[in-house]
């Protein structure tokens, strides 16, 4: 008996999860989540307060101004011996007055942080963002691999049906003996096994995508094929790990914190520096009937224009113990940045070494999956002649369906290890997804 071939896997996946031309690819996964889920979300809200903070900061070196009113009536009588007189009287008041800061260091200081954190800001959601593209990415291959193995599956348990069937076949004209006809009993209730844990798998994948991207992922296209993938361009891990050190959010992060805690350390030196501002001021009293020294109405105005200088000159120690904290928080920040290229630079390697080593392993696959299609043939020829019994054909089964699987798995490996190479780079986008969106079927 000749064993048959599996369909083409792509074709065969599009018959067993639905239509291709209704199913869903990768960009529109992710379009959809960044629009449902909620880690994204609050980053994008975190962000704007993140920006509302840090222009609060511009306060500080811009004028303020305030404006005054008031009203009141005033009980007053005045008794001179037998005689009392009645001066209650009103007044009413109003008045403007202006301040801009001249020189204020720490003011100025602060406004600088404020624009730092602005970057620290975009930085931060820019990390967020590249997170979800590789979030929704995997949970995507997560359930093609996942449909592939259940497809496999079933592919070995009609084959194993098959073997099992011929097997009693022979036993009951007598080529073969009953041991043939009990291993092919026992791999197929083995398969019919395995075939309940794979369909659960798909299930299980499937709820870990719709929770990222908020609605069905029953169907999605799966690989062209043949599946080619992608160069890595450069191959070698060094330029990548310049291209890090350059663009990562997280080194991006650590060095905005080490120029923030730099201008922390000039505005706590800047606590012993004077302050100078430009005042100004108009007020109006009325008083309407007069007040407690005339019957007549009464209006005074007046305007003032100055300069307010303050000059620090002993604050218990405060700010000596302020330049301490702030010079021991900037020798953090630089360690920190030290931590982050080294960590960055680490990831980035392993990243370009894994991805290497996955295509590596793609190609080998690849052979192995031809060759071990040949010994399943041989094994079936044999086996149909008198050389080979029964188990050999069932191991060679084995070992075809588990390469199918493993070369499956490892070329989604292979995909996602680029866009993880991609966001230790600090260079992901959400256009990244087009080129491997392009691998999908049509």
């Amino acid at each position: 008996m000749k064993l048959p071939r599996p369909l083409p896997l792509a074709f065969a996946l599009a018959t067993l999860f639905g239509g291709s031309a209704q199913a869903q690819n990768l960009v529109q996964m992710y379009e959809a989540a960044r629009g449902y889920d909620a880690t994204y979300q609050a980053a994008k809200a975190q962000y704007e307060a993140s920006l509302a903070k840090a222009d609060q900061a511009t306060a500080g070196i811009l004028p303020t101004v305030g404006i005054g009113a008031g009203y009141s009536g005033t009980q007053f009588e005045n008794k001179t011996g037998n005689a009392t007189f009645d001066n209650s009287f009103r007044t009413e008041t109003a008045n403007i007055a202006a301040s801009q800061p001249l020189y204020r260091p720490a003011n100025l200081a602060t406004y600088e942080q404020g624009r730092k954190q602005v970057d620290v800001a975009k930085a931060q959601l820019a990390a967020v963002e590249q997170d979800l593209i590789l979030r929704v990415s995997q949970a995507y291959f997560d359930v093609l691999a996942a449909q592939d193995n259940l497809f496999l599956v079933r592919e070995q348990k009609k084959a194993v049906a098959e073997q099992f069937a011929a097997a009693k076949r022979n036993f009951e004209v007598g080529t073969a003996t009953i041991t043939d006809s009990r291993e092919a009993e026992s791999q197929y209730d083995l398969i019919l096994a395995e075939e309940i844990s794979a369909d659960n798998e798909v299930r299980v994948r499937r709820l870990a995508l719709e929770l990222l991207v908020g609605r069905p992922a029953n169907e999605l296209k799966p690989l062209a094929r043949p599946v080619a993938l992608p160069a890595l361009v450069p191959a070698e891990p060094e330029p990548w790990v310049q291209i890090a050190l350059g663009n990562n959010p997280t080194v991006q992060q650590s060095r905005l914190a080490l120029e923030i805690a730099k201008l922390g350390t000039q505005k706590a030196y800047a606590g012993h520096k004077p302050t100078l501002d430009l005042t100004a001021s108009y007020g109006n009293n009325r008083y309407p009937g007069g007040n407690s020294s005339t019957g007549f109405y009464t209006r005074t105005t007046a305007g003032t224009v100055g300069l307010a200088f303050n000059l620090p000159v002993f604050s218990g120690f405060l700010v000596e113990n302020q330049v301490k904290e702030a010079l021991s928080l900037e020798e953090k920040a630089k360690a920190d940045v030290d931590s982050a290229e080294r960590t960055v630079a680490q990831f980035t390697r392993a990243a370009v070494y894994s991805l290497k080593s996955g295509m590596g392993k793609v190609k080998a696959l690849e052979t192995a999956e031809t060759s071990t299609q040949s010994a399943l043939d041989a094994n079936m020829l044999g086996y149909q002649v008198g050389v080979r019994i029964n188990l050999d054909v069932l191991n060679s089964q084995t070992k075809v369906y588990l390469t199918k699987r493993d070369l499956d798995q490892t070329r989604y490996n292979v995909l996602v290890g680029g866009l993880k190479l991609r966001q230790a780079a600090g260079t992901l986008k959400p256009e990244d997804l087009d080129a491997v969106n392009a691998l999908l079927a049509r």
